[in-house]
């Protein structure tokens, strides 16, 4: 679950960077995955979820709020869950707070 204790307020200028992205309007299937889902799936979903990634605009803006809540599923900022926890992991042991 996400701690909302971490996240920022309710204020626009802390959310604006969403209606922006470029994965509005995407099937958020595409950004997690569904229970179970293993495998050449699981592979493909994260690399197309990826693809959209890549051309954002807000890429960097997206992956900061996914680091700063430790957000526990999905695709944002171009990393998946497991791939923000290992940076997370790093970032601590080289003493950086993300």
């Amino acid at each position: 679950m996400t701690d909302i204790s971490r996240l920022p307020g309710a204020l626009d200028q802390h959310w604006d960077w969403q209606q922006r992205a470029a994965c509005r309007g995407q099937d958020a299937a595409l950004f997690f995955h569904p229970a179970g889902e293993r495998g050449q799936a699981h592979d493909d979903r994260d690399t197309a979820a990826k693809r959209v990634c890549v051309r954002c605009p807000v890429r960097s803006a997206c992956l900061a709020h996914a680091l700063t809540v430790r957000e526990p599923y999905g695709v944002w900022g171009g990393l998946t869950e497991d791939e923000r926890a290992a940076l997370l992991r790093r970032n601590r042991r080289r003493g950086r707070v993300a």
